[in-house]
């Protein structure tokens, strides 16, 4: 295709926008909504994640050693322990260090100490899980390991957490197919109503030897315009209301306030990419959804 060709298209693309001033707002405004709509509910997922991941990392898992761990099996263990993938934190924890730290949370009861003799508590290491969805594996492992007593680990709250990412990790996923889909349907149908206005123009052009691409064309670039305008809509409208909506959330919800603004993601982190992803969502949906909707009417 000629320069001067393609000029008259994107031409035609932007005069169709304008000379149909009733459904390009339409689509923008259907459009716009959508990708607020989808981008809220990506956020949503991703700071509900980050909080979860955020409460993962502050899983303990303590492994209490038997009586007869000598100091070289105790560090050799401590190696096996720091090696291994999914353990991001190894601390050892004497017997000595647990008793003080008993008599210091019952100051008030000194003389009940005074009648041990022998320090009854056992080593022991305390360990950080990387991923709890490997939990299980992790501390089979480690129970096969001689001179362990016993190991104490949350699993009904490692169970509680597994189960909530996957249920919010599918629902979102869900919601944006969904979304994703609706908004498809309704471009396209008021691309419709649209094309079907113009039906004798797009059959007088079929009569005198327009190919289906140089009809197609014109409508590809006014969806593709559209859909640029509201994904750059939607990119300022989500930079304008994400840092309110974040304060709202960190000071009126007991949840929330609970997690304080540093568990939400901070915009300067996403906020070009996110930017790029609404403005690549929009046009791709609006120039195809366009497309679609003309695609029967080039056959006349």
């Amino acid at each position: 295709m000629r320069l001067s060709g393609a000029g008259y298209l994107i031409k035609q693309g932007v005069r169709n926008i304008l000379n149909n001033n009733i459904a390009s707002v339409a689509t923008f405004c259907v459009l716009t909504v959508s990708l607020l709509i989808v981008g809220f509910t990506g956020l949503f997922s991703l700071n509900i994640n980050t909080f979860i991941s955020g409460v993962e990392d502050k899983n303990e898992v303590v492994i209490f050693l038997a009586d007869d761990a000598d100091d070289e099996y105790i560090e050799e263990l401590g190696n096996k322990l720091k090696a291994d993938e999914n353990i991001s934190e190894v601390i050892f924890w004497s017997k000595e260090e647990a008793l003080e730290g008993i008599k210091a949370d019952m100051n008030d009861a000194e003389d009940i100490f005074s009648y041990i003799d022998e320090n009854p508590l056992p080593d022991a290491y305390r360990i950080k899980i990387k991923d709890i969805t490997r939990m299980s594996s992790t501390l089979y492992a480690i129970n096969s390991y001689s001179h362990i007593e016993k190991v104490k680990a949350p699993y009904d709250f490692v169970n509680i957490l597994t189960g909530l990412k996957s249920a919010i990790t599918a629902v979102c996923a869900i919601i944006l197919i969904s979304l994703v889909l609706v908004s498809f349907v309704m471009i396209s149908n008021i691309t419709r109503a649209s094309v079907e206005t113009r039906h004798r123009e797009i059959a007088i052009m079929k009569f005198v030897g327009a190919t289906d691409s140089f009809i197609k064309i014109p409508f590809f670039i006014e969806g593709l315009v559209l859909g640029i305008m509201a994904g750059v809509a939607a990119a300022l409208l989500t930079f304008a209301g994400y840092d309110r909506l974040v304060a709202l959330l960190s000071t009126e919800t007991t949840l929330f306030a609970a997690m304080g603004s540093s568990g939400f993601i901070p915009l300067n982190s996403f906020m070009w990419q996110l930017a790029v992803i609404y403005v690549a969502a929009g046009a791709v949906l609006a120039s195809i959804g366009t497309v679609a909707s003309v695609k029967k009417h080039v056959k006349v």
